[in-house]
């Protein structure tokens, strides 16, 4: 970004900052309405809410079927009221209405908090408070420590000198690191809302991109939403300003995850279509056929007039077609849909409730996000996990180090080699402070040091006798942990010793840390003027020891420079930051320039903690029959070390690997040996280990090769994965041919894309911020409560939601078929079995009321013996309970049920039922009735 004195034509009053936006390819400015700041999460609005709930609800084939036949008994003489579909669909359709109407009026109530919340902005010399809607591109917008950023901003100024300031990115990208921003430099000074109010300039940028860092650089954009840390306040002026904002373009709409017993819904519904389409064609054609003979077509009784003699026989034959649908369209249930959703949505509430998945460290229930996928938790064939704070606790301790080829241990709180005492002679003490010293300095820690009075203080104070608490920020676990070290080593002393308070070091450029390069430096001048660089990168396998105990492993390496040599690498990083186009190359050429020749210091070993009940866990999956698949962004060693102690990986297991392939045909000739391999040793188990680089070789053209290596494993490890290759992992496995049912577990941004790919997405309540948890379906406090959730949870509300369904279509077969029966006896004329009160209440309270309670409450196992039987969880699998022999089972009993009653009512009034009068036809009624009671509850108990 640029900032300098705007055209001289430019009207733009003192105390707002000019912005164009430049077309990168044109290079001119474009004239340009800038959005508000408000932000719109909600879906309606008062006056599209019934239009646009009607269309999206109307999408359904069953409310579209009855909106038909409710139509069609308005236009023809049709042998039942249209009260009777009518009123079902209005209640159906008035029902689901209310519950969306609500989900957007908290949609709508989120978003005016966000909208209304006070800020602070420079306007006509002082500053004002106005609401976060109103804050327009151009604005100086003041943030206090702690506050939120409204808008995107880019930072002008600081209440520190250096005009730096320290963030936290949770709600972007899940992480809780601190990271450091720079203020423009042609602002820096303009720390006064007077010296704001005479600034005059022109902000160039780019077009809104959804880019979270390529237009301006971490260094000077603050993102919406992202929260002021250890800084009391800071100026920035707004660029891009509500549906703008990055935040706001990087929002992702969850697509639409549709059950597996949804899916089944469908086509049974479907089929019941066809069986509907058959009995109303059958029945006008025998209807036709029986009226062949003169006495039945006009019979004596009942003469036909001229106009019925004279109209057209396709159109006699199709509204007698319409007539028989809407006598039979009650084979359809229309309550099924309302019905399914208050089971989901009433039977959601039990996992909050669930005193077993909540964390009391964290004061932490689960929660329910989505309520659509229950049954979906007891149909998991496979779980992808992420390891960094969901297998383990994301809490980094150092453990070792290595020094000039030394291993180094902790022992009585001392830094000691190993195989020495800490009062052996012949350690080098040297090395050890240099060391240390390289580790104090490359990071970017920020500490908070409260005085017992107000306002931060120095940060080695309590020399001085001051009582108070340091606390760390940092942009890593790994940095707090290898900080806290150095202040307790070497040899137990503070780390002053490393560090005396007479030197300090002027930190002149940081080299972030990104994916590609795995590193980060620092540039510092020394006490003696000299620039010194430090770096920490992530170790390739070059020290073996601490990688065995799945310790997290970094490199500490230096170099120095000249002055000639320094001022070199500040033009040139001058240059790549400010550049406005191929800013990611340029700082990556420069980094790399930087980055070499360095003189090796040593490496440590940082420790992340397994969860409590990690291991009992996953074996528990296992015997439930239930593949795992760990998929991290960790490297080789660490990944496969961790997999070990969690049992993912058995000692026992024959572990194949596919690592560091170059080519395509080397990748290919790989997968072959290793499908040799598993088919030579079928009898023992197999884990398959997996880089990125090769999984993105062997995605190219050898996904058959490589699903059928997975599949015969019983444990695969991805490691070095990015963010998309997980999502495409989950993806190539639940669009194979089996197509299973696959869930995913994580607790960082970095696995947001494979939560929202799987069939069933889980955010870990962690350490690493709520992005997760935002887009999962299902949020729990820790890994060990996935167990209970599927084997319990999973497994009740599959059955509960199977029997539902089945008994929805069981029921409606068994109610419409002796309708369809009794034209038979009734020479076809559309004469109704059932009086309409009755056709009406049937599917919305008779039995509607009492499958529900029974899907809510229904527990055909004690939860502790699903628990410690896994295997019990293998029943229900592959969606057996809804499977076609399940469905034409239930089919085939509603008719014989129908049947039975029919013609049990048929000897019980006598041979001759066209002389049945109405109250031989509410006996019928009221036997069937009783005999559908009787069925409701043989299905019960």
């Amino acid at each position: 970004m640029t900032c300098s004195l705007p055209p001289p034509l430019s009207l733009s009053p003192p105390g707002t900052v000019y912005i164009a936006n430049r077309f990168p390819q044109h290079g001119h400015y474009v004239p340009q309405r800038f959005a508000d700041n408000r932000i719109i999460s909600s879906k309606y609005t008062v006056w599209n809410f019934v239009p646009k709930n009607l269309f999206e609800q109307f999408r359904r084939i069953a409310n579209f079927y009855f909106l038909i036949i409710f139509l069609v008994q308005l236009m023809i003489d049709t042998p039942t009221s249209p009260v009777t579909s009518g009123l079902p669909l209005f209640f159906v359709i008035t029902v689901t209405a209310i519950k969306q109407g609500y989900e957007d009026w908290l949609r709508h109530k989120a978003d005016n908090e966000v909208n209304g919340a006070p800020v602070f902005v420079v306007r006509s010399g002082s500053l004002v408070q106005t609401r976060s809607k109103n804050i327009r591109v151009g604005d100086i917008v003041r943030v206090a420590k702690d506050e939120t950023f409204p808008v995107d901003l880019v930072l002008l100024s600081s209440d520190r000198a250096e005009g730096t300031c320290h963030i936290t990115t949770t709600s972007l990208d899940g992480e809780t690191n601190l990271k450091t921003h720079y203020s423009v430099p042609e602002t820096l000074v303009s720390q006064s809302v007077s010296r704001l109010e005479a600034l005059h300039a022109v902000l160039e940028c780019q077009q809104p991109d959804a880019d979270l860092y390529r237009p301006l650089g971490p260094e000077n954009l603050l993102l919406r939403g992202a929260r002021l840390k250890n800084t009391k306040e800071i100026f920035g002026v707004a660029v891009y300003t509500g549906m703008e904002s990055k935040m706001a373009l990087n929002y992702k709409c969850k697509s639409q995850k549709r059950s597996a017993v949804e899916k089944s819904m469908n086509t049974f519904l479907l089929i019941y279509l066809g069986i509907l389409l058959f009995e109303a064609i059958l029945s006008t054609i025998l209807k036709y056929a029986w009226q062949a003979e003169n006495k039945w077509d006009e019979p004596f009784y009942n003469h036909k007039t001229e106009q019925e003699r004279n109209s057209s026989q396709i159109l006699k034959f199709i509204s007698d077609f319409l007539a028989f649908l809407v006598l039979y369209n009650f084979i359809i249930p229309i309550s099924l849909y309302v019905t399914v959703e208050m089971q989901k949505f009433l039977g959601s509430f039990f996992i909050g409730w669930d005193l077993d998945l909540y964390h009391e460290e964290s004061d932490q229930m689960a929660q329910v996000n989505t309520s659509d996928l229950n049954e979906e938790l007891g149909q998991v064939e496979y779980v992808f996990t992420d390891k960094t704070g969901t297998l383990t606790e994301n809490e980094m301790l150092f453990r070792e180090c290595s020094i000039n080829g030394i291993k180094y241990q902790e022992i009585n709180g001392k830094l000691v080699p190993e195989g020495m005492t800490e009062d052996s002679p012949d350690r080098s003490v040297r090395e050890e402070l240099l060391f240390l010293k390289a580790v104090s300095l490359c990071h970017t820690v920020q500490i908070s040091y409260e005085q017992p009075g107000d306002g931060p203080g120095d940060p080695f104070s309590h020399a001085n006798g001051f009582s108070s608490q340091m606390e760390y920020y940092a942009s890593s676990p790994d940095e707090k942990a290898l900080v806290e070290a150095t202040k307790r080593y070497p040899r137990g002393y503070d780390v002053k010793c490393v560090i005396p308070l007479s030197h300090r070091f002027k930190l002149l450029h940081v080299l972030e840390f990104d994916a590609n390069r795995r590193r980060m430096s620092v540039i510092l001048q020394t006490p003696t003027g000299t620039p010194l660089t430090a770096s920490h990168f992530f170790l390739f396998p070059l020290f073996l020891p601490p990688l065995q105990k799945g310790l997290r492993t970094l490199v500490v390496a230096c170099r120095h420079f000249s002055v000639e040599e320094y001022e070199e690498v500040d033009q040139r990083l001058h240059k790549a930051r400010t550049a406005l186009q191929q800013r990611e190359e340029r700082l990556a050429e420069v980094f790399s320039f930087i980055e070499k020749n360095l003189e090796l210091l040593g490496a440590t070993g940082v420790e992340d903690k397994l969860q409590e009940k990690v291991q009992e866990t996953i074996e528990a999956l296992r015997l439930a029959g239930i593949k795992v698949w760990v998929l991290t962004g960790d490297k080789h060693e660490t990944a496969v070390s961790v997999s070990l102690s969690c049992g993912h990986f058995h000692r026992t297991m024959n572990i194949l690997e596919l690592v560091q392939q170059k080519s395509d045909n080397e990748c290919a000739e790989q997968l072959r040996q290793l499908a040799r391999r598993i088919k030579d040793d079928h009898v023992i188990q197999h884990g398959l280990v997996v880089d990125g680089a090769s999984l993105s070789l062997a995605l190219r053209g050898h996904e058959k090769l490589f699903m059928e290596v997975c599949k015969n494993c019983s444990a695969v490890l991805c490691c070095r994965m990015a963010p998309l290759q997980k999502a495409k992992v989950v993806r190539l496995l639940k669009t194979s041919l089996e197509k299973p049912i696959t869930l995913a577990i994580g607790d960082g941004a970095n696995d947001v894309s494979m939560i929202q790919e799987a069939h069933v997405g889980i955010g870990i309540m962690g350490k690493e911020g709520r992005q997760a948890v935002q887009n999962s379906d299902y949020a729990i406090a820790r890994f060990k409560f996935l167990s209970k959730l599927l084997l319990v949870h999973g497994h009740f509300y599959y059955i509960r939601i199977a029997t539902l369904v089945q008994y929805f279509f069981y029921k409606n077969v068994c109610f419409i078929t002796p309708q369809f029966l009794y034209q038979f006896f009734c020479l076809f004329s559309q004469q109704t079995l059932y009086d309409s009160v009755y056709l009406t209440l049937y599917n919305i309270c008779f039995t509607s009321l009492p499958i529900l309670v029974y899907s809510l409450f229904e527990q055909l196992v004690h939860p502790h013996v699903l628990q410690s039987k896994p295997v019990l969880y293998r029943d229900i699998s592959k969606n057996s309970l809804l499977s076609f022999k399940t469905f034409l089972y239930w089919t085939l009993l509603g008719f014989c049920h129908a049947f039975v009653f029919f013609f049990g009512s048929y000897i019980l009034m006598g041979e001759d039922t066209s002389l049945m009068g109405n109250g031989q036809v509410r006996v019928a009624v009221l036997y069937h009735m009783l005999y559908l009671w009787y069925s409701d509850r043989a299905v019960f108990f």
